[in-house]
């Protein structure tokens, strides 16, 4: 069952650094301004405990020419504080190809890290947490991926970039939530194998209904947790609410919402729509970034929280720093063909 609760609105960032306390908060904080940002989703008493970390993260970046790459679902004191690059797995892959610093830290999972490596095999790309992976990406292996092809010799194989770069190794080419329908399209072939995630090519399926898509049975964690009873309980409590899921989620969820997309998406369309009240079917944080940007929009948030983002702390991406862990390597025998199935994901924007 769905648990619900109303989120306070956000208070909006302020770019410059201040000398006292904003405002309305508490006197005597320490980093007032990057404190504004995260002030309805961090108690006050609670922000001098993390002020130290990310003093101490902002330095090490500077020390070590380093950059942090955070996805959407990290936690508020992570996403608006000591992140460079921020965005759903397509934003940070494509972001990832133009960073400079010699240093990636990737605030995430561990595909994503891969990803990251894959796409600057000269940098150094540190993870800060080995741990964090992905029920997805544990899904399906190398040797599935070859069993497939032998079984459907000559279809192509789109996989999803929440795999191991070994998987994406023996694939055509990639695609995320993001842009999944333009990867299908662009292969203009009448039938495609789309791995590992069962419920997104489902919902690819639907918006493609001229391409027979294959599946695989991979479920992520978070979004194959919620149902449509859910949505239809939401509904009856909050009349008139606007309801926006995840291409993660199973298909009878996507049906019951009133739009689909990926984090990104579901970001745009909340600051474009400006619905009123707003659930975003997804994990927990994604609400509460947004919210932190969007004060006028109410957020009814759903709490299922994703056990591997959350292995991300303020705590170790300042120890990942300070020790230079946890590097993340690729296969050098796989990393070419990984790194070409990613490639030309990035490529279809263009076309």
């Amino acid at each position: 069952m769905l648990k619900l609760s109303i989120m306070e609105d956000a208070m909006a960032a302020t770019s410059q650094p201040i000398s006292r306390s904003p405002a309305g908060l508490a006197p005597g904080l320490p980093l007032p301004d990057l404190y504004a940002r995260v002030s309805r989703h961090v108690p006050a008493i609670e922000w001098p405990a993390l002020a130290p970390d990310i003093e101490a993260i902002l330095r090490l970046k500077r020390e070590k020419n380093a950059v942090i790459l955070a996805h959407n679902y990290q936690a508020p004191e992570i996403f608006h504080t000591v992140a460079d690059i921020v965005g759903d797995s397509l934003a940070l892959a494509r972001e990832a190809v133009t960073v400079e610093a010699q240093v990636i830290v990737l605030a995430g999972v561990h595909f994503m890290a891969e990803t990251a490596k894959l796409l600057n095999p000269g940098k150094t790309v540190l993870i800060p947490d080995m741990g964090a992976g992905c029920s997805l990406a544990d899904s399906i292996t190398p040797e599935d991926v070859r069993g497939l092809r032998a079984k459907y010799p000559g279809v192509p194989i789109v996989t999803y970039v929440n795999t191991s770069a070994a998987v994406k190794a023996e694939s055509d080419l990639c695609c995320t939530s993001g842009n999944a329908v333009a990867v299908v399209r662009s292969l203009n072939a009448p039938r495609v194998l789309m791995i590992p995630d069962e419920f997104l090519a489902q919902n690819v399926q639907a918006e493609v209904p001229e391409v027979e898509i294959l599946t695989w049975a991979g479920h992520c964690e978070v979004h194959e947790q919620f149902t449509p009873a859910d949505i239809r309980d939401v509904r009856e409590s909050y009349p008139g609410v606007t309801v926006i899921a995840h291409p993660e989620c199973p298909p009878e969820v996507v049906a019951e919402s009133d739009f689909s997309g990926s984090t990104a998406m579901m970001m745009n369309f909340v600051t474009e729509k400006r619905p009123r009240q707003v659930v975003l079917v997804t994990e927990c944080s994604m609400a509460d970034n947004i919210a932190a940007e969007n004060p006028d929009i109410e957020f009814i948030k759903p709490c299922n929280l994703c056990p591997h983002m959350k292995r991300m702390s303020l705590g170790n991406i300042r120890r990942a720093l300070e020790t230079m862990t946890h590097e993340v390597t690729v296969d050098a025998a796989l990393a070419d063909r990984a790194r070409a199935a990613v490639e030309r994901m990035l490529a279809v924007r263009a076309r």
